[in-house]
């Protein structure tokens, strides 16, 4: 069981670590934001397998939610003022 652990471990931050790299060198913003959601997602699950529910949930709630969602609504009226 231990050993399940660990490999998932691995996986869980092998996953964050690629996903942050990819919203690091995508060119199009919304994809970079779209990564960075998924590395709040990978963290989420990395502190939920550390054994800290509530840190999880927060960020859960602020790095894979909120966050991008700002992001995502302020490129959208930053890409609305270009069009006029």
């Amino acid at each position: 069981m231990s050993n399940l652990i660990m490999i998932l471990n691995i996986l869980v931050i092998l996953g964050l670590v690629v996903s942050a790299i990819m919203a690091v060198h995508f060119e199009k913003l919304l994809s970079a934001v779209i990564a960075l959601g998924i590395t709040g997602i990978f963290a989420a699950a990395e502190f939920l397998l550390l054994h800290a529910p509530d840190v999880a949930i927060s960020e859960a709630a602020v790095g894979a939610a909120l966050t991008p969602l700002i992001f995502i609504v302020t490129l959208r009226k930053v890409k609305g003022g270009d069009d006029k």
